[in-house]
């Protein structure tokens, strides 16, 4: 049972989300965001090159076109600058793909964009390697490079 009074610090306002499914919804998605946050910590070695490499074999995701699921590894491979991604923050992250409808393509390409902004690498690529589907593997990789930027 969610209390909303406490989600709210209002009575009134607790009254009026316990009536307005909509405004339950938003709340939760507002939380969920806030969970899904991309975070990072200081990088102890920044004036060395190393790489970093994590593998996610249980990405899921949704076709918008047939509504059905598509599975993918993806593997995340970068040299980190001042700060590494949190891999708690990087699952939840990849694991909130699970309902949303999106292509092969623009998940990798958004998987990208958003590590990139939050972690600001030196060099990053992502690469999903997507699940047979009607006979058909995909592979789509998408690369940063600070220095061509």
């Amino acid at each position: 049972m969610v209390n909303f009074q406490a989600l709210t610090h209002s009575p009134q306002k607790a009254k009026a989300l316990k009536s307005n499914s909509t405004a339950h919804f938003l709340l939760n998605q507002r939380r969920l965001t806030a969970m899904l946050k991309l975070e990072t910590f200081p990088n102890q070695f920044p004036d060395r090159d190393y790489e970093v490499e994590h593998t996610c074999p249980e990405f899921t995701a949704v076709c918008p076109k047939t509504g059905q699921p598509d599975f993918a590894t993806i593997v995340i491979h970068y040299v980190p600058d001042q700060h590494v991604i949190e891999l708690k923050s990087l699952k939840y992250y990849l694991f909130s793909f699970r309902d949303r409808g999106i292509f092969y393509e623009h998940s990798i390409n958004t998987i990208l964009n958003d590590l990139v902004a939050a972690s600001k690498p030196r060099h990053m690529t992502v690469t999903g390697h997507f699940n047979a589907r009607g006979g058909v593997t995909s592979k789509i990789t998408a690369k940063f490079s600070a220095s061509t930027k």
